[in-house]
C-alpha cells in the first residue's frame, strides 16, 4: 500500500488504524509505504513514530514538496509488494474496499484476473458543486482529446499488479498523470464503483490553481489536439483575413468609402489574440520538453524509516 501525505498529521492516526485493521483481516504479508511530501506540520513525526511501532510501516521523507504525483511515484519506487494499493491518506477513498479489489484481481467476476482494479466514484461527499462540476467536465474533456481510454470519475485510488507497476516506473515523464499512464499501459482493468467520503480531517490540498495545473499536465501529457488546433485556427483566421481583403477591394472598386477603423481594429484584435493564444499553447508544450530534457531526478528522498532493517536509510 502506498499513500502520499502532505500536512496530514490529523488524519494519519485514523488512517493507520483503519488500514491496519484491513491488513490484519487479510492475514498476508504486507507493507504500508507513507511518503511525507515536504509537509509543514508534524506529519513526518507521526510517520516516523508509526514506523517504530509497526514493522509494516515504511516512512519516506522527501527533500522538499514535489507535488502529489511525484510523491506517489517516490512511494511506488520504494514499495516491494506483488500487489500495490494506491490510496490517499485523507480517507476519502475507503481502505476497507481492498479485500473486494483483491477478489476482483483474483477473477471473482468470472472473467479472469485483472491487472488493475480502479475505484470509480459514484458519489462525492463533502465536495462543493463547483468541484464536482469541474471534475466531471475535466474527465469528459480529456476523453475527447485523447485516444487513451481514461476511465471517467476515477482518481488514483486503485490496486495494480507488480507487472503494471514496473511498467509505470519505467516511464520517465516528469509531468505525471498517473491515472492516465496506468490506463495507457493497458491490460485488463476492472472498475469498482464506490461512494467517495468526505475528508476525515484537514482541508483539500488541491485549490483551484493546482487543479488547473494538474489538468494542463494531463492534457499535454496525453493529447496533441491543443497543439494541432493552432493549424485549424490558423486556417480559419486566414480565411477571415482573406474575406476582409476581398471586402476592401470590392468596396474600393465600387467607389464606396469604407469606415475602416472599426473593422481594422476588430481584425487586428481578433488575429492578435488568437496568435498569442496559440503561442501560449506551443509554449506550454515546449516548456514541458525543456523540463524533460534537463534529465533531473523526478524526486529526492531525504530519509526512509522502517522496512526490512527497521532503521533510517
Amino acid at each position: 500500500m502506498v499513500a502520499p501525505c502532505y500536512n496530514e498529521q490529523d488524519a494519519l492516526p485514523e488512517f493507520l488504524r483503519r488500514v491496519g485493521a484491513v491488513l490484519d483481516g487479510l492475514g498476508s504479508a504486507s507493507e504500508i509505504v507513507l511518503v511525507d511530501d515536504g509537509s509543514r506540520d508534524r506529519t513526518w513525526d507521526v510517520l516516523a513514530e508509526a514506523a517504530g511501532r509497526d514493522p509494516r510501516v515504511v516512512a519516506v521523507r522527501l527533500m522538499r514538496n514535489h507535488g502529489h504525483q511525484l510523491a506517489l511515484t517516490a512511494g511506488l519506487s520504494v514499495c516491494r509488494g506483488e500487489r500495490i494499493l494506491i490510496i490517499d491518506a485523507d480517507l476519502q477513498d475507503p481502505p476497507e474496499l481492498l479485500p473486494e479489489m483483491m477478489a476482483l484481481m483474483d477473477g471473482a467476476d468470472g472473467k479472469g484476473g485483472a491487472d488493475v482494479v480502479y475505484g470509480q466514484r459514484r458519489q462525492r461527499e463533502g465536495e462543493s458543486l463547483f468541484k464536482r462540476a469541474t471534475a466531471a467536465a475535466f474527465y469528459r474533456l480529456i476523453a475527447r482529446l485523447t485516444d487513451v481510454q481514461i476511465p471517467p470519475d476515477a482518481g488514483d485510488f486503485r490496486l495494480v499488479t507488480r507487472r503494471v507497476l514496473d511498467l509505470l516506473l519505467a516511464m520517465p515523464e516528469r509531468h505525471r498523470f498517473i491515472r492516465g499512464m496506468v490506463a495507457w499501459i493497458g491490460g485488463r482493468q476492472v472498475p469498482l464503483v464506490y461512494d467517495r467520503h468526505a475528508r476525515v480531517a484537514g482541508e483539500s490540498k488541491y485549490p483551484i490553481a493546482k487543479m488547473v495545473r494538474f489538468a494542463a499536465d494531463a492534457i499535454t501529457s496525453f493529447s496533441v489536439v491543443p497543439l494541432m488546433a493552432s493549424m485549424t485556427i490558423g486556417w480559419i483566421m486566414a480565411a477571415l483575413g482573406f474575406g476582409f481583403f476581398l471586402y476592401s477591394i470590392v468596396g474600393w472598386w465600387n467607389g464606396h468609402t469604407l469606415p475602416g477603423w472599426t473593422s481594422l481594429m476588430a481584425a487586428v484584435g481578433l488575429l492578435g489574440g488568437m496568435q498569442f493564444l496559440m503561442l501560449g499553447i506551443i509554449g506550454a508544450y515546449l516548456g514541458r520538453l525543456y523540463d524533460q530534457s534537463k534529465g533531473r531526478p523526478l524526486f529526492m528522498i531525504r530519509d526512509i524509516v522502517g522496512g526490512p532493517s527497521g532503521g533510517p536509510k
